[in-house]
């Protein structure tokens, strides 16, 4: 099964770092997302630009709307998205629970992923019965 998980940071704890610090901090990172793919579960991953560099979409007032950076204010951001293939969530727990970045002070919401065949399909089939008509 498949889970999403967001890492969040902390701008200035990353900030306070030096660049040997953030560089063995990466280091690690990526030896455990390359122990991750060898063992079959790292199925996508990738990281974010800051918050400020991000819009938001949303609806208001009858038509979209944009806003500039992140939506809401919180001290931690989400710094990148890893996709996991897990067994069920305990183990998606346990193989995120040896991440490395932990120890530097980021944290992971870990969810699983929705399977949407059903719905695409039943959708697919709704839109094909319109073009036909």
């Amino acid at each position: 099964m498949k889970y999403i998980c967001l890492g969040y940071y902390e701008p200035a704890k990353h900030a306070e770092m030096t660049e040997e610090e953030r560089n063995a901090m990466f280091d690690e990172c990526f030896e455990y997302d390359d122990h991750l793919r060898a063992n079959g579960h790292f199925s996508a991953g990738e990281g974010l630009q800051p918050p400020e560099t991000g819009l938001t979409v949303y609806w208001k007032n009858g038509k979209v709307a944009t806003t500039d950076g992140p939506y809401i204010e919180t001290k931690e951001q989400l710094g990148g998205i890893l996709v996991l293939e897990a067994r069920d969530m305990n183990h998606a727990v346990q193989l995120m629970s040896q991440h490395p970045s932990l120890k530097y002070g980021s944290s992971f919401e870990i969810r699983p992923v929705a399977d949407m065949s059903e719905i695409v399909k039943a959708s697919e089939q709704r839109r094909l019965k319109l073009t036909a008509r």
